[in-house]
């Protein structure tokens, strides 16, 4: 005849064959939710590539280096009729 202590040992046997396949899925459901959830996050960003920014970068130093170059240009003409 088995006593209590034999019973729960035995049930906590059993049981703990079982904890580590939940966790893994607890683990796994976490994941997938926490990276739908930063996804969704990301999608209403109004996000560019780091193609498109370092185009845009070298847009705006060549537009900035003809702005010098004009605020130059202007500098000398009113130097000239000043």
């Amino acid at each position: 005849m088995k006593g209590p202590q034999d019973f729960f040992s035995q049930l906590q046997g059993q049981f703990g064959q079982f904890v580590p396949d939940m966790a893994r899925a607890a683990k796994d459901d976490f994941e997938n939710q926490a990276k739908a959830t930063v996804m969704a996050v990301l999608s209403r960003l109004d996000l560019v590539t780091r193609d498109e920014f370092d185009a845009q970068q070298a847009v705006l130093m060549r537009t900035r280096e003809k702005v010098e170059a004009l605020e130059k240009t202007v500098a000398e003409l009113e130097k000239r009729v000043g």
